[in-house]
């Protein structure tokens, strides 16, 4: 397990566009992908707004390969997201994979691997409710009996495909040929980076020379947005607020955060394989550890000392001492409760850098993209290593913290470290 292990392409998919460019401008000009939902009326809820990608910026059918359109009938739109975030992925990679068009294929497809995190995926209200409907007694309640017996025939009969969490990478290895190790991984924010962790554990043990890995989801839907308002972690706000000032991470007056859909796919590969490719090094996975915090309220709680944990084992990890790093990409969604517990997981590791060491934020432009929210960051994250600075600054960069700390109580910590096209 010594082998190391190299990003060599990143595509974040957000409100702000797909690919790191559209996020990095709007980082660096201090916009928001934040706006009024257009996907269903938001005016009625606690919160109106969403981090939500156009309409008219986004078409899957002009993404796919031709040969296979006809299964975007039964992707749902975080499926869609991460058949998007995946092909960009590739191309920033400089890798020529089964979906990519003409050209011989980089990496062999038995040698390709893919895991990618995902939500608990909601099903489309109108689809569901046309056939519930059907199943009303005389007297227009719902009758559960003529439901399983009658009314359920009314769904599509490849219903349940669009929303299984393993869908997204089930589409994204039939588009790449991925016949590598595969897997999904369902634990909110945190599903990125531990989806990045078991594609690193799958290189290193010789299983796969490279991995499709991040996470998506988009809980930009009547069912997912209401859950998240009863769990308390939305903001209130009427159609009058400015929707750059919604999320306030780490702030005294920090009041909820603001959903958003998205997250990215990563390539990961063996810094060997890289190298031998003449792929570009953009940054190194020097450590990664997972710890789960325990606490009476993992909604909108997390638990200091297991984040502080985390780091402490990722430097440990990298063998690096908390001096070393030179800057953090945390979560920073804007709930008290969660800030002050990675804020103090870093006091607890860091020491007295803590408070110091530039902090890079995108839930304020982003939203919160709940499973896919770790492979933003990581992806911003590798960006500040490629580009040598943070948005807004020059920076001599060396080593990057990302940390998450997600709803259920799991806890990351990924070291990004300078690569050789940084």
């Amino acid at each position: 397990m010594t082998h190391k292990v190299a990003i060599t392409g990143i595509a974040p998919i957000t409100a702000l566009g797909i690919g790191i460019d559209p996020l990095w401008r709007a980082l660096e000009d201090g916009r928001t992908g934040i706006r009024r939902l257009e996907s269903f009326d938001g005016d009625g809820w606690g919160c109106p707004f969403g981090g939500e990608l156009p309409a008219d910026e986004f078409s899957i059918r002009k993404i796919v390969p031709k040969h296979y359109r006809k299964a975007t009938k039964v992707m749902c739109r975080d499926v869609e997201l991460a058949v998007a975030a995946a092909a960009a992925a590739t191309v920033d990679a400089g890798l020529t994979t089964a979906g990519s068009g003409e050209g011989d294929i980089t990496i062999p497809p038995d040698r390709m691997g893919c895991h990618i995190g995902a939500g608990l995926i909601c099903a489309d209200v109108n689809e569901l409710g046309a056939a519930l409907v059907t199943s009303q007694d005389e007297d227009g309640e719902f009758d559960l009996h003529h439901w399983g017996q009658v009314g359920i025939e009314n769904l599509t009969p490849l219903w349940l495909l669009k929303y299984l969490p393993n869908m997204l990478a089930c589409h994204v290895t039939i588009v790449h040929d991925c016949q590598g190790p595969s897997n999904t991984v369902t634990c909110w924010e945190s599903s990125s980076s531990l989806s990045l962790a078991e594609s690193m554990r799958v290189i290193q043990r010789g299983a796969a020379d490279a991995c499709l890995t991040g996470g998506v989801e988009s809980r930009l839907n009547v069912l997912a947005t209401w859950r998240q308002e009863c769990a308390g972690r939305i903001i209130d706000a009427s159609p009058d607020d400015d929707p750059a000032s919604l999320v306030r991470p780490f702030a005294s007056d920090a009041a909820g955060t603001v959903l958003g859909e998205g997250g990215g796919i990563l390539v990961l590969e063996s810094l060997e394989h890289a190298q031998r490719r003449g792929g570009s090094i953009k940054a190194i996975v020097s450590g990664l550890a997972c710890t789960q915090s325990i606490d009476d309220n993992v909604l909108t709680a997390a638990s200091a000392e297991s984040i502080g944990d985390a780091i402490s084992l990722a430097l440990a990890r990298a063998n690096l001492e908390p001096k070393d790093i030179d800057a953090v990409v945390p979560m920073g969604l804007g709930i008290t409760a969660i800030d002050a517990g990675e804020l103090g997981g870093l006091r607890i590791a860091l020491g007295e850098r803590a408070d110091s060491i530039p902090r890079v934020l995108i839930t304020p432009a982003t939203g919160n993209c709940c499973a896919g929210h770790g492979a933003v960051q990581l992806a911003v994250a590798t960006q500040c290593l490629v580009n040598q600075r943070i948005p807004g600054a020059s920076c001599d960069l060396s080593h990057v913290l990302v940390i998450t700390a997600s709803q259920g109580g799991q806890n990351t910590a990924t070291i990004l470290s300078r690569g050789a096209s940084s």
